[in-house]
């Protein structure tokens, strides 16, 4: 009898949350396996080609242009190559921070066929999710166009050397003879991977979000919230939001998911979620940047890059959260 009076007060719940995830599910199913398509027939890197437009007027070498080709397609080979422009002399370390810098964008881009359309928008909704990823996009760019400003005022041919050969095989991942029919089995296989990863962990965040959502009084959450979400006016249920976010941006996506439209404008949603990036620059910094960049440059240059990418990302985040939340 407890079992069914258990389930019975279970059941709004679960009508509210399984259909929601049922038709997130076949959305990401879908999003993945198109963009894993994308990606093995080359497409990413058609909207990357523009990158090596940007080396002229930076004062880098038409071969950067290559690497940061590249690293829409393979951030690891990206950097892998620019490593190798570094140890042969064609890049000093200040060329070489100019083109980590207008990396940012094109790394980015990347994301954007791989997790952030395919994932994120289908959690979020349209308008979030395009707002969400547009602003993190602007803020990629904004990056980017700081690198070419950098390497016009501040390189020189002392900085480059042009005659400098470097080798390398960082190129894409796939091979140029793949049959159609290859890469589309290699993307179908790729996506089940995926959801069996995402699709559990939603279940669960749906769950609890949806049962703290209808036992909370968020209005008392407000009054108790972190003196930071008061400071840049965002409401006390950002604060669970942030932290969650600041751990796993596919679940802290899912929790505030739900209470857009009314907790959270798509404004303060987005802003919410960009604070979340920022704290959680302290968790990815140890836990993935610092082992990625000390591996590719060695710890002294790779402090380096970390303290430039860190910096730039923190203050334009930073301004975009104003421009959000004062506009």
């Amino acid at each position: 009898m407890q079992v069914v009076e258990t389930f019975a007060s279970l059941w709004p719940v679960l009508a509210e949350v399984l259909p929601r995830v049922a038709s997130i599910a076949a959305l990401i199913a879908v999003g993945v396996f198109l963009a894993n398509v994308a990606v093995g027939f080359g497409l990413v890197q058609y909207v990357a080609a523009v990158s090596r437009y940007l080396t002229r007027p930076a004062n880098l070498p038409d071969e950067v242009g290559t690497a940061i080709f590249t690293t829409a397609a393979s951030t690891t080979a990206g950097y892998g190559m620019l490593a190798e422009f570094r140890e042969s002399g064609m890049l000093d370390d200040r060329a070489t921070l100019v083109a980590v810098t207008m990396n940012t964008f094109f790394g980015f881009v990347q994301h954007i066929f791989t997790f952030y359309v395919p994932v994120l928008v289908p959690i979020l909704g349209l308008e979030v999710g395009l707002l969400y990823v547009g602003t993190r996009a602007a803020v990629s760019l904004a990056i980017t166009a700081v690198g070419v400003l950098a390497g016009a005022l501040l390189l020189s041919e002392r900085n480059v050397d042009r005659t400098a050969a470097a080798q390398t095989d960082g190129g894409p991942d796939a091979e140029d003879d793949d049959s159609a029919r290859d890469v589309v089995a290699a993307a179908a296989r790729k996506t089940w991977p995926k959801l069996k990863r995402i699709v559990p962990r939603l279940v669960v965040v749906y769950l609890v979000v949806t049962l703290v959502v209808r036992t909370t009084d968020l209005q008392a959450l407000t009054a108790a919230a972190d003196p930071l979400a008061t400071f840049v006016g965002l409401p006390g249920a950002s604060i669970p939001v942030i932290a969650v976010f600041a751990f796993d941006t596919t679940a802290g996506a899912a929790t505030i998911a739900p209470m857009v439209g009314g907790t959270f404008t798509p404004r303060t949603a987005v802003a919410t979620m960009l604070l979340g990036g920022i704290v959680s620059f302290a968790v990815s910094t140890f836990k993935r940047s610092i082992p990625f960049q000390y591996g590719i440059w060695g710890p002294r240059f790779g402090s380096k890059v970390v303290a430039v990418n860190t910096a730039l990302k923190v203050v334009f985040i930073a301004v975009a959260l104003v421009f959000l939340l004062a506009v």
